[in-house]
């Protein structure tokens, strides 16, 4: 099998896990660069922060950013306060990122919340190189949030509708991945676990601080139970 096949055969297995995303990412883009065109900045704007931030909220963030004084410490501090999630997304990914060469740089560049969920709880068929897969799970995601944000800055002027609500797309974006996840499960021993940590940081740190809290805890709690949950996986399967 030459390589392009391979590279032919990981596209064609990657795109379908990624349509849900284009709809939320294309009108999340959308959404963004029409608020990029009425705070005042060109479509150039949206696109190339779409190309080398990547990271949604922080690139709403930004606009505000743009639009007070300079304060590099403050843009530091905001942006991993806002992306810290990502370190425990690196963690849980280490090992599927070994042996992808070169591409492993721009899979974690890259790096999603969307293409993280895809990446980490998709059954890659045996006959398609992972790398690659996880590369175009990737890549297509960022397209996606490109393609929405650039447009949204050429015609933010134009299009004049009322966005409220269209973040909720995403919101049922990852309840469908959840539950996708919970039938392929046959003990949910981790996903009752994270929803119970989930539910107790929420109580005890608010709806505004309770994300970081609560992947430091189940990351916490599933590094000491890793061992007794897999054990009783194998027991159960025997």
């Amino acid at each position: 099998m030459t390589k392009s096949t391979d590279i032919k055969r990981a596209f064609k297995a990657a795109f379908p896990y990624t349509i849900p995303i284009f709809a939320g990412f294309w009108f999340l883009g959308l959404t963004y660069g029409i608020y990029m065109n009425v705070s005042g900045f060109s479509f150039l704007y949206p696109m190339l922060m779409s190309l080398t931030i990547f990271a949604g909220s922080m690139e709403f963030v930004t606009v505000n950013m743009l639009l007070g004084s300079f304060n590099p410490v403050q843009a530091f501090v905001m942006t991993l306060m806002i992306n810290a999630r990502h370190l425990f997304y690196g963690i849980s990914m280490l090992e599927k990122f070994r042996g992808t060469g070169l591409k492993k740089l721009y899979l974690i560049f890259g790096m999603c919340d969307e293409s993280f969920s895809i990446n980490y709880t998709a059954e890659i068929p045996p006959d398609v190189d992972k790398g690659w897969f996880m590369f175009f799970v990737t890549l297509l995601n960022q397209f996606y949030w490109f393609s929405g944000s650039t447009l949204g800055g050429i015609f933010g002027s134009l299009i004049h509708f009322n966005t409220e609500g269209l973040d909720f797309v995403m919101t049922a974006m990852f309840v469908v991945i959840f539950m996708e996840q919970w039938l392929k499960d046959k003990r949910h021993t981790s996903a009752l676990l994270g929803l119970g940590v989930s539910v107790l940081c929420l109580l005890i740190f608010g709806a505004d601080n309770f994300i970081i809290p609560s992947m430091a805890a189940m990351l916490i709690l599933l590094t000491f139970m890793r061992k007794p949950i897999e054990n009783r996986e194998e027991a159960a399967e025997s």
